[in-house]
């Protein structure tokens, strides 16, 4: 198995650093078009400041462009207000590296000059760990898939689920994330390379189960162990 990297990068002073849809919509398409051995055509996508959150600011050019030459697989990923997750695997030496570069400097760019500051926007680099074990492979795509339960059910930090249906399908409707794709859902599709994770949970309908599963275990009666960063 090819090294995995677990990526976790947040906001200077834990800031907010995706404000509304348009700056989400950007770091995805910004998760697409770096994902490029050759360097991006700056002219291919222009940005559009807009008022309305719900009209995305890239604006394609009618240009010819070349496939991609990946540098990564993004395995999965999830947007959080002030942080993200990304779960890679290189396809060549340094591979990583040099996404994460383009990815962060062409976001902190974009993200300055839509709000007029200049500055470090992220906290540092980002923070890799790699996947060896496999209780660790095991848990970090359910965990980075549950993060927004942040914003829901927070207490399942602690182990607390409170409604369990509730809280699958927040997570399957949470735009930000690879889950809705892993459940079957065109969200980002093409951002993410499934079929090695998909193959391992054997399919999208057993993954389902077992997320289901491991929220059903933390709810008031349930008898699941905490389960944390």
């Amino acid at each position: 198995m090819d090294t995995i990297q677990h990526i976790v990068n947040r906001g200077v002073d834990k800031r907010v650093i995706f404000n509304d849809n348009q700056d989400y919509l950007r770091f995805i398409h910004d998760m697409f078009e770096f994902n490029d051995e050759e360097p991006i055509n700056s002219t291919w996508y222009k940005f559009k400041k807009s008022n309305n959150p719900e009209i995305s600011v890239i604006r394609r050019r009618n240009i010819e462009k070349a496939p991609r030459k990946l540098l990564v697989d993004i395995l999965a990923f999830c947007l959080m207000p002030n942080h993200y997750h990304l779960l890679l695997t290189p396809r060549k030496e340094n591979a990583v590296p040099k996404f994460m570069k383009k990815l962060n400097m062409g976001y902190a760019r974009y993200f300055n000059t839509k709000n007029t500051r200049s500055g470090a926007l992220f906290e540092g680099r980002y923070r890799s760990v790699d996947v060896i074990e496999q209780a660790h492979f095991l848990y970090v795509p359910f965990y980075i898939h549950l993060n927004p339960l942040d914003l829901h059910a927070p207490s399942w930090r602690n182990g607390l689920i409170q409604n369990s249906s509730e809280a699958l399908n927040f997570l399957e409707n949470y735009r930000w994330s690879s889950f809705p794709d892993y459940m079957g859902k065109k969200n980002f599709p093409s951002v993410t390379s499934r079929d090695f994770l998909l193959e391992f949970f054997e399919g999208a309908e057993k993954h389902k189960q077992d997320m289901l599963d491991w929220l059903q275990e933390r709810e008031p009666d349930g008898k699941g162990s905490v389960f944390l960063e």
